[in-house]
């Protein structure tokens, strides 16, 4: 039996009423006010007729443009697109032990994801170099990104500074300007809610800057049910689309008719820990909820992943993973963020759960994608023609069919082996190293190079940290 989605919505309404939303921002508590939103303080109180109004503003689709036109993402056509692991700031081996990420591994994450056909976004912080300070770190990354991917730039969140930089930092790279990066999107984000009912500075400053530039920003709730939100799934339900949803009113208020996505990173806690619980079965539910909210107020959805909160790359690792991410793809989710390599929690990515994630990506395709039924399919006149007790193993129709049919693993070991246990270890770095030895780098040329590397030297990067980017760019 399906949820109501009806009753989430009329009990989130009740909570934006009665309880409301903090808005930390005087700018957002601002634009609130000249909207005649009740204020208490900076504790926004909404009618449902409100928040209707400014939601049915929001935009069904929306496209956003790469280097390369055939990675063009096009949000809310029915396709749902791939993006890297984000905000890591630990690597796990392949043996469980954890080390500080650098700005190498960082270099590596994108150009496997770079060489995945079933990603069409890349860049934003698959993982946080400990080399680069917070304060760069937005700006820096985006540098990074810009000079190794040809494919759709997601970015990091920043203050006003940072995210204005970003923007001059995407029309010096592509040679546009501002209107025309108005006009076609090229950067996608996005701005979490702090759960219980609350958005910060940081958030908006993100949300207003993609909203002036007209840039698709993913508003995103994590709750946890049981520490953050109510334990109860539906309880759990009612809080993050209230989140969400106000700020989606709030982004209307400001630029009425700029793209924005419904998201959700919410699970549940740990009960015997409090820690979160990214693998959960109620995870998994969360995302299948997110998308039948979104569709309920007619805009994008983003949500999930492939998660996990092992501490090895091992079978709870590739159970949880399949979970959350069948469930977005189930769904329909329009993007799915955190969709490879995710550990701990998202403490940590793993370059061997990379892997095994693009290989559980590789099998869910294989499942989504429907099968022909016609005469050639269907090879009655083959049948025919082995009779009972023959093979099929030779025929010119097994031959014809076998690669388009069958899903062939990258990793898994199938047959019998001896040695099954290296043998898929063996796999992992063959493919390792081949993804790596694919990888090519966009042309960046001098021109583009000086103009963007102008706008970071004018945000104050120091020419130390220009080196460490120009090692790979």
């Amino acid at each position: 039996m399906s949820v109501d989605v009806q009753k989430i919505h009329e009990a989130s309404m009740e909570i934006l009423k009665t309880t409301g939303v903090k808005f930390h921002h005087p700018d957002a508590v601002e634009v609130l006010k000249e909207h005649g939103i009740q204020m208490d303080g900076d504790v926004a109180h909404f009618t449902e007729e409100q928040i209707m109004k400014y939601v049915e503003m929001a935009p069904a689709s929306v496209s956003i443009h790469a280097k390369n036109p055939k990675y063009d993402i096009a949000l809310g056509s029915g396709v749902t697109y791939n993006a890297p692991c984000a905000g890591a700031t630990e690597i796990m081996e392949k043996d469980g032990t954890i080390r500080q990420a650098d700005l190498k591994d960082l270099v590596q994450m994108i150009q496997l994801f770079e060489t995945n056909e079933d990603y069409l976004f890349n860049g934003g912080t698959p993982c946080q170099p400990k080399e680069i300070p917070s304060d760069i770190a937005s700006v820096f990354l985006h540098y990074i990104a810009m000079g190794l991917t040809e494919k759709t730039l997601w970015t990091a969140c920043g203050d006003y500074k940072q995210m204005e930089t970003i923007m001059k930092m995407t029309m010096a790279r592509y040679s546009i300007t501002e209107e025309e990066l108005r006009a076609h999107p090229r950067l996608f984000t996005m701005v979490n809610t702090n759960t219980p009912l609350q958005f910060d500075i940081n958030m908006t400053e993100t949300l207003f800057t993609y909203l002036k530039y007209r840039q698709p920003i993913a508003i995103t709730a994590a709750a946890m049910g049981g520490t953050t939100a109510p334990v109860t799934l539906a309880g759990e339900l009612a809080v993050l689309n209230a989140e969400v949803i106000s700020v989606v009113a709030l982004s209307q208020m400001f630029a009425p008719g700029a793209p924005v996505v419904y998201g959700s990173q919410s699970t549940n806690a740990d009960m015997k820990s409090c820690s979160i619980a990214v693998g959960s079965p109620e995870g998994a539910l969360c995302y299948k909820y997110a998308k039948k909210m979104a569709a309920f107020y007619g805009i994008p959805c983003r949500a999930g992943g492939a998660l996990s909160d092992a501490k090895i790359v091992n079978a709870q690792a590739g159970y949880e993973s399949m979970l959350t991410y069948l469930s977005c793809r189930l769904a329909g989710v329009d993007v799915v963020f955190q969709s490879a390599g995710i550990m701990d929690g998202y403490l940590a990515a793993s370059f061997e759960k990379i892997l095994v994630d693009f290989e559980i990506i590789r099998f869910v395709n294989r499942y989504m994608r429907e099968f022909e039924v016609d005469t050639e399919t269907l090879a009655l006149e083959v049948v025919e023609e082995v009779g009972p007790a023959g093979q099929y193993l030779m025929e010119e129709h097994t031959l014809d069919y076998c690669r388009e049919e069958l899903c062939i693993p990258a990793l898994s070991v199938r047959g019998p082996q001896e040695n099954g246990a290296q043998v898929f270890d063996d796999n992992l770095k063959k493919q390792m190293q081949m993804r790596l030895d694919s990888y090519q780098k966009p042309v960046l040329s001098a021109e583009e190079k000086a103009a963007v590397k102008a706008v970071m030297e004018e945000f104050g990067i120091e020419e130390s940290f220009m080196g460490l980017a120009d090692a790979y760019i």
